[in-house]
């Protein structure tokens, strides 16, 4: 069995595009902010400390803490 990668998993400029979640409370506010799956993601920063992290997704730039990013599964 293949490891799950996650939005956390990926280095600046990375792409990937979105399966699944693994988290149903979180998922709901990441949809509705616009993460569906389906849609392309791309790492565009991160902090001095790698978190929170900086992703672009349908055509925005949206911040997120790296938990909320390791439940947003990708391919």
């Amino acid at each position: 069995m293949t490891p799950v990668k996650t939005v956390a998993d990926l280095r600046i400029g990375e792409k990937g595009v979105i399966c699944d979640f693994t988290d149903e409370e979180t998922s709901l506010k990441l949809l509705e902010m616009g993460c569906l799956p389906g849609c392309e993601i791309e790492l565009d920063c991160k902090a001095p400390f790698g978190d929170p992290i900086c992703i672009k997704v349908c055509g925005y730039t949206l911040s997120m803490r790296l938990a909320e990013a390791s439940t947003i599964v990708i391919s």
